[in-house]
């Protein structure tokens, strides 16, 4: 606690706090039998037993030697073409994928917010705001004090009573709406966004930009990985541009966009 309030205060006084460090990023995933097509179950769990490599295991480089640091307050993009290892990164940063190489450092606990990100079908949206609320680190407390902004902010009672209804029952831009409002219910020290706002409509769209900046005045660093960029340029100061796993650019968010761009109509 005192750490956070020396932080938030050298903040104030106009210093750069740190919140991300990742330094010479790597991430190898390995396909085991890619392409083969043969053996079976029996024959794969006797070459782990044995410690036996496949004859056919293929390495992907997803990110090659990647630095940056990211401060308080910061709203950074990450942009780039399909494969380029936005979400790898973010993946990363949230502790869920080992580096085959470089560190990663950060403040407090990161919190990934993704198209996937875990809700339970079978239960209806209301139990999934109180666990997703528990799961964030808030007590029962703060989430009946909060769950009715959190439904008015989801926005999926607007055309009937769909929070007491199974998630299954849900569009996808129903439950990524859903994802998102939890998520920005509390402050976060790290808070990163793969794709959840690409289904939701330009009215959610807008409300979710203005709670990113209040995530940010509230001196959190917030991820966006989106391939619409005008929600990068509206929400964003800085992006980071990836192509193949490696850091194009690094800069103001006008700066890369325009030269990502510019190198996308080539």
């Amino acid at each position: 606690m005192a750490d956070d309030k020396s932080a938030k205060s050298a903040q104030q006084e106009g210093e750069r706090v740190p919140t991300v460090i990742v330094d010479d990023l790597h991430i190898v995933y390995r396909v085991h039998g890619a392409g083969s097509g043969k053996g079976n179950a029996t024959a794969a769990l006797s070459r782990l037993v044995k410690r036996q490599g496949s004859p056919n295991v293929r390495e992907v480089h997803a990110v090659r030697g990647v630095s940056f640091i990211a401060y308080r307050g910061e709203a950074i993009g990450l942009i780039g073409s399909n494969g380029s290892g936005k979400s790898t990164m973010l993946r990363a940063i949230a502790g869920l994928l080992p580096p085959e190489k470089g560190k990663v450092y950060t403040e407090g606990q990161p919190s990934l917010l993704g198209v996937n990100a875990a809700l339970m079908n079978d239960l209806t949206g209301e139990r999934n705001v109180i666990l997703g609320g528990l799961a964030m680190g808030m007590s029962p407390e703060q989430i009946r004090e909060r769950y009715q902004e959190i439904v008015d902010f989801s926005g999926i009672n607007d055309k009937g009573d769909f929070i007491s209804l199974p998630m299954r029952t849900y569009s996808s831009g129903m439950a990524a709406r859903l994802r998102f409002s939890i998520a920005a219910a509390k402050s976060h020290d790290v808070l990163m966004i793969d794709e959840a706002l690409a289904t939701g409509d330009r009215q959610f769209q807008k409300r979710s930009e203005e709670r990113i900046r209040e995530l940010r005045k509230e001196a959190g660093t917030v991820f966006l990985v989106s391939h619409n960029n005008k929600s990068i340029r509206d929400t964003c100061d800085r992006v980071l541009w990836l192509e193949k796993g490696v850091l194009v650019m690094d800069g103001p968010t006008d700066e890369v966009i325009k030269a990502y761009e510019a190198e996308s109509k080539k």
